[in-house]
């Protein structure tokens, strides 16, 4: 009966390829630009080595992602099959967004807020050259408290030491609060407002932070009363 209606049902024969645990996670990390197996790995950090090579074997095997040499190192790039499942994963983060409880303290992480931030950096407003912003979150472990993104005019790192180069804006703020700015909870003019987040540096900079950053692609997804 099982196999019957499978072999008869599309949606069943899909969800059969795709639920497997992490696998639509690391679709959704292809969609959103990372490539290389390090690059997902830092975007899935609870997901183990050893798992993700499998999932990205199977996605492989039913022609929804294929390996591609770059340089030295792979890269793994979707097929059309799998550039098909895009609206399908946006459908999903918008879905989360208006039904799924709130984010418990628990779940907050600043790798991950850091990581979806490194992707959403207007670099036509960014000063040319190399520029510098520390992140500080107050309500964090100390080994987990200060982050840092290296910005130049043609990509972006995260590091979670300090790089070593001349700092230009430190932002200082509870997790929860940048967090709450970049889901379009808050804004950062509210945040600067009310405290929960400050800016640290040459005034310029400071007014100009906010333009630096374009808001995670949900942000603007109405919520229900």
């Amino acid at each position: 009966m099982g196999s019957s209606y499978h072999q008869f049902c599309p949606v069943a024969k899909a969800m059969e390829l795709l639920d497997g645990r992490w696998t639509m996670l690391i679709v959704r990390e292809l969609v959103s630009g990372s490539g290389r197996f390090n690059e997902l790995r830092r975007g899935l950090p609870r997901l183990s080595p050893a798992l993700l090579s499998r999932r990205l074997h199977e996605l492989s095997v039913a022609g929804i992602v294929r390996r591609e040499a770059d340089g030295t190192e792979v890269r793994y790039v979707l097929t059309a099959a799998g550039q098909e499942l895009r609206p399908i994963v946006e459908a999903l983060g918008v879905w989360g967004v208006r039904w799924v409880g709130e984010i418990g303290d628990e779940d907050l992480d600043p790798k991950l807020l850091l990581w979806d931030m490194h992707r959403h950096v207007d670099h036509t407003v960014v000063p040319d050259g190399r520029t510098v912003v520390r992140f500080s979150f107050t309500d964090v472990p100390p080994r987990q408290r200060d982050w840092w993104l290296v910005i130049t005019p043609t990509e972006t790192d995260v590091c979670d030491a300090d790089p070593g180069f001349p700092l230009a804006v430190s932002v200082r703020a509870s997790l929860r609060a940048l967090i709450d700015v970049w889901r379009g909870y808050s804004t950062w003019s509210d945040a600067l407002r009310g405290d929960t987040v400050e800016l640290q540096g040459p005034e310029a900079l400071r007014r100009a932070v906010p333009r630096w950053f374009t808001l995670s692609p949900f942000a603007s997804v109405p919520r229900p009363v």
